[in-house]
């Protein structure tokens, strides 16, 4: 029986253009929407490319959650994949969907998660502080940031020549390579 999983993007979506790709043909897995906080976000033209339907919505719409359950019931989706998505996911989506959604962040969690701590904020953290490794966190949303049950964690080394843009890059690396691979595992 297929599963299908609404993708929630902010930024310019190549997580979940990586994801589309990854399942690609499968029977099992199907990704028919992208929803998106941000109008101009990058992720609506990867969304074009790829034939996927893509839809804003107003940060209203998101708090109060009715509308957007109302497009998660309309595409049947049985799960949710944040992937680079930056809003804390409402109680009434997180009731609707008991451990059936899944986020990646940037970094190993507990180290550099929580409100603001997303992109080049979090590697610039891992620098800052002199961390010899970062690396993926996967895990179940809750109500807090970054607090849910971590799924899945992969390492990458950081020297102290590293730049922001370096660790940036070893971390995007690892979350081409893991993130379909969990999403399988865990929903496949």
């Amino acid at each position: 029986m297929t599963k299908n999983i609404a993708i929630f993007a902010s930024g310019s979506g190549s997580n979940a253009e990586n994801i589309i790709r990854y399942f690609a043909g499968s029977k099992v897995l199907n990704f028919p929407v992208i929803l998106s906080n941000k109008p101009d976000a990058f992720i609506h033209e990867r969304a074009k490319t790829l034939n996927i339907p893509s839809l804003t919505f107003s940060k209203q719409d998101f708090e109060s959650g009715e509308k957007i359950l109302e497009v998660l019931e309309t595409y049947q989706i049985d799960a949710i994949v944040l992937a680079g998505f930056l809003l804390k996911v409402p109680a009434i989506i997180l009731k609707s969907y008991p451990g059936k959604i899944i986020n990646i962040h940037p970094a190993l969690l507990p180290r550099h998660g929580g409100k603001g701590m997303y992109g080049e904020r979090v590697h610039k953290a891992v620098k800052e502080q002199g961390d010899t490794e970062s690396g993926i966190t996967i895990h179940y949303v809750n109500e807090n940031y970054d607090e849910g049950n971590v799924i899945f964690q992969a390492v990458c080394p950081v020297l102290p020549t590293d730049t922001c843009e370096d660790i940036a890059a070893k971390v995007h690396a690892l979350e081409y390579e893991h993130f379909p691979r969990v999403i399988e595992q865990i929903w496949g």
